[in-house]
């Protein structure tokens, strides 16, 4: 886990004691090298006292159940624990997001059909999907496919996400809180 992540996490767990007893119920999961899921969930066991200076992690360490020997000493894998839940979040593809000099932007689709380009505060990612902190708001329209065609001001016909763009047009798809 990165230091800051680790930081992020006390301070939505301040109460030690509380943290301690969410550790124990914290289920792991384990993403093996070829993409698949291992079967079995793991446990939080322990994480090391210090943080390494090279790469700014701090070794955690979980418990999997192994039969079958499918785990072997050496082998990569990845592992995934949900730490927190975000009731309401804002989730948009990451294609409708662009980066540009260390800020975050957004096309929106107005009323109008006409574009604006919005800078937004992102938080985390999950999956294919980045959490939208401030910038949009529910039910706002936003183009998915095709953002490197539209401009600010410039009107389109948008189209679902599911259809191709043409040449003419930009994929949408509507902000929604999960």
């Amino acid at each position: 886990m990165s230091e800051r992540g680790y930081l992020d996490y006390v301070k939505e767990n301040p109460d030690a004691a509380k943290r301690a007893e969410q550790e124990k119920q914290l289920v792991l999961e384990l993403l093996l090298a070829d993409g698949s899921i291992y079967p079995h969930k793991g446990q939080f066991s322990l994480a090391d006292r210090e943080v390494d200076a090279k790469t700014g992690m701090l070794r955690l360490q979980g418990l999997f159940p192994n039969p079958g020997n499918i785990l072997r000493p050496g082998q990569f894998v990845r592992v995934r624990a949900i730490t927190t839940t975000r009731k309401g979040a804002l989730l948009v593809p990451q294609r409708a997001v662009t980066e540009q000099q260390g800020t975050y932007q957004v096309a929106v689709v107005g009323k109008d059909n006409k574009i604006e380009i919005r800078p937004v505060k992102v938080a985390e990612r999950t999956g294919t999907q980045w959490i939208i902190d401030e910038g949009l708001k529910p039910g706002e329209t936003i183009v998915v496919e095709g953002i490197q065609r539209v401009r600010a001001g410039v009107a389109v016909d948008p189209k679902p996400f599911t259809l191709p763009p043409d040449s003419k047009s930009a994929a949408t798809t509507k902000v929604e809180p999960r």
